[in-house]
Formats: structure tokens, C-alpha cells, sequence
């Protein structure tokens, strides 16, 4: 796949390792992306501020009004005109406040949404092969979408939210302390129980929520696997079985999302209970304060309106659990990625790689795909000349891909050294050592796109001109212009219009326009046709003249014509040497070519 062997981005700064523990490191990770944003998230604050200082200064605005009512005469009428205008601006900066907090404060949080998506998509082109041979595609898709939806609204509503709670929580107890404090004091102290029902719950909460987002990220899986296989489903009447898996994930999501909206449910009724009964208690007690004649009616008033002041800042606190058990979760996953470091990577010391002639040197290579594991390669050294043509063959399994893998660095080698015109390839850039090596796999990849976009991905600055040379040498260039818009035609997600053998010729164009100085060709004429298959050859041979050519083949017949071939075994290299003379020595590549003979 030439998606993973272009330039890659160019890598963050990573800082020296933190000695704190890693939900600090990661706390003082999200609080960091604020920092571009520092100046909006002021006003945002201040706005939320304002909001809430509008609406304690309402119900004592209320209070005032209501005590004028007893005074009668023109004086009274104009003071509590003038009162209710003081109110109408209240009201109007309150709304004022509220279409910047809604508008910028939102904006704020999907900028920064966006850019930790923009981090975490450009830190996943930089993590290598063996990443992705653990992870699953659905569970990444899930963390670049749906986890980062959460920490968006997280980075938006979090701030807001508690200065608003904040604000009107202490302000409303003051004014209610200064109106009636052994009232005030039996409700508040009625909160530390609410709390610890509400931290209960939301514990329970928190831990589904984290299941949830576990399960939703292999549903994604399960939908991408089976959608990216259709073809091979519906070819095995796999439909059923594909319904059956589904539904198995389907019904554990359920499952969680059924616990979670249990204890959902009883958060929500516990909370709204207990501000429905701190009313009652006010009006109730408020009440018989006032027949007492302890307590006036507009005092009465006042304590009811900053009591609905007091319990606004209970509902934003759960709207803010309820955002932080969203968004932080989410973080977390992302963060997850963001902390996974490539298994190749430049060396602090790497140097670029100009263009080379082509000479390879592999001396005692070993590799194993995990930490000790069986080894694929042990001990294999390989010599390759510069612009000579060398085929790689031997049974299924011996390692020929991961050898060819290993010189651009899709993998590291476990121990060994791996040269190109001298040069260890640990000791330069990625970017400049994949520059010099084109690379057509097997498994065919194309991008969603036209095809003259899918033959400039390793070369966009190529002109039209050079991508018709390219695609004429590899015998594409018929094919193309004979689609409805020649090389302007969309070829659908990975090149689902085309042919098998027309998606091959393409990759194999994409690699000669590259122009690379070293070619490596994984069994890449196995689609072609038996004449398109002799044009490619041809080409092959063409380009193979001022290249160093690497070709891994089952088909032995396709590399009678190599410069030399090695045989490779469980063992390292058996063999090598040309058709005639390895056919005279008859010994592991002449049993090879004998069977394939036989069918």
C-alpha cells in the first residue's frame, strides 16, 4: 500500500517522560489545548458569569418591586417603573450573554475538537504496521468521530457550567443566608446528602458509559468488517451469519446502555425529588414564618425565586458529570493513541537519504513480528547489486514479503543491519529512505477518487504527460481510456469499478511513476491476464534495466529471465543463482519448479 510508504507527517515534539501519574499527565494534557484559545475562553467565562449574576440580581429586583406596592402614589408607580426597566436590561444582557456563550463558546469547542482530530489522524499515518496488525479499524473510527464529539462539547459547556454553578450557588446562599439563615442553613445542609446520591450514581453511570464506548467502538468494527467484505459474504451466503454476529454486539450494547439507563434514571429522580422538596420546605416553612409575622411576603418571594437560583446550579453540576463522564472517557481513549509511540521512527540522529544507486546489504536479519516470538527470518544476509534484477521465491510462509518489508522499514528488523549503498537504513529518514523504494503489494489498495488521482499519490506534482507514460508502460493506459471519463473516472472506494487485473495495473503505474531507484514487486502480475501479464513483464524488464528490482514470486515461470534468484527457506537462504544453473543443481529450486510443473 503506497499510502504507507509516502512522506509521512512530520512528527510532534515529544517531551521528555513525565513523572507524574498518568491521569495527571493527561488532565494537564486536555487543560493544554485550551491555550490557543485562552482569550475566548475569558469572555466565555465572563459571559457565563454575567448570566448568573443577572439572575440572582432578578428575584432581588422582585423583592424591591414587591415592597413598594404597599407605598401607593406616583413616586411608588414610577420607582417600580423604573425597576422593571432595570429588569428588561437585566433580561436583555442576559440574552446577550447567552447568544455569545451558546454561539462562541460552542465554536471555541469545535475548534478545539477539531484540532486533537487533526493530532490523532496525523499521529496515526506515523505508527507503524505492527499497530495496525493489533488494532481494529472500527475502534479507531470510533475514537476520531464519536470520542471526540464528547470532548468537544466537554471543552464548551465544562467551563461555562461550573462558573455559573459556582456563581449562583454561593450568591443565592448569601442572599437567602441574609434573608432567613436558620432556613438557609437546614437546606444547604441537606446538600451533602443529595451529593453523596448523586456520586453513587454516577459511579455507576461512569462505568457503563466506559463500556459503551468500548462496545460502540466493535459494533464499528463488526459494520466495517463485514461491509468491506460484501463481496466475499454474499459469495458464501454468509448474510445470516453476519446478522447472527451482529446481533450479539447489537444486544450487548443494549445490555450496557440498559444499566446505564437505570442508574440514569435514578440520578435524575433523585435530584429532581430533592429540588421539589426543597421548595416545599420553603413554602411550607416560608409560610408559617409569615403568619408568624418572622417573615415578610416579599421576603417570602425573594427566598422562593433564589431557591429555584439555588437548585439551577444542581442541574448544571449533573449536566457537567454528565459532560466529564462523556468527554474526559473519550479523551482518555484518544489519549490512549496519542501516547502509543511508533515502533519505527527516525533516530534522534537520522540523516535524508539523497537519491541512491540501489545497492542492498542484508547481513544476519531477524525478525519476529512480537517480542519473543517465533522468528519469520533467523540469521538471513543478502547481497543485491545495484540495478540487478533479483526474484525472491520459496514455499508460502517463508518470509519473503517480511524480508522485502524490512528494507523500507515497515517493520524493524530484531537484530541484523540492513544497508542501502552503504547506509544503515536506521540511520536516515524515513521519509527520504521510502523516496528511493516504490513498492507494489499483493493486496491492492486504491483510494476513493479518479484515477489520475490514484496514479499522482506518490507523485503529485507529476504532469498529465508523465502519468500517461507511466500508465502506457504498465499497460493501463488502454484500459483507462476506454472508462467513461478516461483517467477523470471515479473508480469508487478502493477501485470497486474496476477489474482485479485493471486495479494491479494501476498500482504497478503508480510505482513507475514514483520513478523510484529501488523496486520491490510483491507477486504483482498475479491478477493479470495471461497477455497482460507478458506486456507488464516487458515493462518490468524496461524499468529493471537502471533499477534495483526485487520480485517475490510463486510463479516460478515468471523469473526464469532474473539476473539471479534466491530460494529462501525456514532455514535463511538455500539457494541462489540463475534458472539454468540452479535447474542443474537440482536442488530446492529445481523441486520447487518441478511441482508447479505438474499443474
Amino acid at each position: 500500500m503506497l499510502s504507507r510508504i509516502s512522506e509521512a507527517p512530520a512528527q510532534s515534539d515529544r517531551s521528555a517522560p513525565s513523572r507524574l501519574p498518568p491521569g495527571h499527565r493527561r488532565l494537564r494534557k486536555f487543560i493544554s489545548y485550551y491555550r490557543p484559545h485562552l482569550p475566548m475562553l475569558a469572555a466565555d467565562v465572563a459571559c457565563a458569569m454575567a448570566i448568573a449574576a443577572t439572575a440572582l440580581a432578578l428575584p432581588v429586583c422582585a423583592s424591591w418591586i414587591t415592597r413598594r406596592l404597599t407605598e401607593g402614589g406616583p413616586e411608588a408607580m414610577t420607582a417600580i417603573l423604573a425597576m422593571g426597566g432595570v429588569m428588561l436590561a437585566l433580561v436583555a444582557a442576559q440574552a446577550l450573554g447567552t447568544l455569545f456563550v451558546d454561539y462562541q463558546g460552542h465554536m471555541m469547542g469545535a475548534k478545539i475538537e477539531s484540532r486533537m482530530r487533526q493530532e490523532l489522524f496525523e499521529h496515526l499515518q506515523t505508527l507503524s504496521f505492527s499497530f495496525y496488525d493489533r488494532e481494529r479499524t472500527g475502534q479507531l473510527m470510533s475514537r476520531i468521530t464519536h470520542d471526540l464529539f464528547y470532548i468537544g462539547e466537554l471543552c464548551h459547556h465544562g467551563p461555562e457550567d461550573l462558573a455559573i454553578a459556582t456563581l449562583k450557588f454561593v450568591g443565592a446562599a448569601v442572599i437567602l443566608a441574609w434573608i432567613e439563615p436558620s432556613l438557609t442553613f437546614a437546606i444547604l445542609a441537606a446538600f451533602p446528602v443529595a451529593a453523596a446520591y448523586a456520586f453513587h450514581f454516577n459511579q455507576r453511570m461512569n462505568a457503563t458509559l466506559a463500556d459503551g464506548r468500548e462496545q460502540i467502538g466493535a459494533i464499528n468494527a463488526r459494520v466495517e468488517d463485514a461491509l468491506a467484505g460484501i463481496r466475499v459474504v454474499k459469495a458464501f451466503g454468509g448474510e445470516a451469519a453476519e446478522a447472527r454476529r451482529f446481533a450479539a454486539e447489537n444486544e450487548r450494547l443494549l445490555d450496557i446502555r440498559r444499566e446505564g439507563y437505570r442508574a440514569e434514571a435514578w440520578f435524575d429522580v433523585g435530584m429532581t425529588t430533592f429540588a421539589q422538596a426543597v421548595t416545599l420546605a420553603v413554602i411550607v416553612v416560608g409560610a408559617v414564618r409569615v403568619a408568624q409575622g418572622a417573615m415578610g411576603v416579599a421576603d417570602l418571594l425573594t427566598f422562593l425565586l433564589c431557591v429555584a437560583v439555588l437548585i439551577d446550579p444542581i442541574r448544571r453540576a449533573v449536566n457537567f458529570v454528565r459532560l466529564w463522564q462523556l468527554g474526559y472517557t473519550g479523551f482518555v481513549r484518544v489519549a490512549e493513541v496519542l501516547d502509543t509511540a511508533p515502533d519505527v521512527e527516525d533516530a534522534p540522529h537520522a540523516r535524508p537519504l539523497g537519491r541512491v544507486k540501489g545497492d542492498l546489504s542484508l547481513k544476519d536479519v531477524t525478525f519476529a513480528y512480537r517480542p519473543g516470538g517465533p522468528p519469520v527470518l533467523d540469521g538471513v544476509s543478502l547481497e543485491v547489486k545495484a540495478g540487478e534484477f533479483v526474484a525472491l521465491v520459496g514455499a508460502s510462509g517463508v518470509g519473503k514479503s517480511t524480508l522485502c518489508a524490512l528494507i523500507p522499514r515497515f517493520y524493524e528488523a530484531t537484530s541484523g543491519s540492513i544497508r542501502v549503498d552503504g547506509h544503515d537504513v536506521r540511520d536516515v529518514t524515513l521519509a527520504s529512505l521510502r523516496r528511493n523504494i516504490g513498492v507494489v503489494q499483493q493486496d491492492v489498495y486504491l483510494f476513493a477518487g479518479s484515477v489520475l488521482e490514484n496514479l499522482r499519490y506518490g507523485r503529485p506534482d507529476a504532469t498529465v504527460a508523465e502519468v500517461e507514460d507511466a500508465a502506457r508502460r504498465a499497460c493501463a493506459h488502454d484500459f483507462i481510456m476506454g472508462l467513461p471519463q478516461g483517467y477523470d473516472t471515479d473508480i469508487g472506494e478502493r477501485g470497486v469499478r474496476l477489474s482485479g487485473g485493471q486495479k494491479q495495473r494501476l498500482t504497478i503505474a503508480r510505482a513507475f511513476l514514483k520513478d523510484p531507484p529501488i523496486l520491490i514487486f510483491d507477486e504483482a502480475t498475479s491478477a493479470l491476464d495471461n497477455e497482460s501479464e507478458r506486456a507488464v513483464q516487458q515493462a518490468l524488464g524496461e524499468l529493471a534495466r537502471s533499477r534495483t528490482t526485487l520480485v517475490i514470486a510463486h510463479r516460478l515461470s515468471t523469473v526464469r529471465g532474473a539476473d539471479r534468484i534466491v530460494v529462501l527457506t525456514e532455514a535463511g537462504v538455500a539457494e541462489q543463482g540463475r534458472h539454468d544453473d540452479l535447474m542443474a543443481a537440482k536442488g530446492a529450486y529445481a523441486r520447487l519448479y518441478a511441482t508447479q510443473a505438474r499443474f
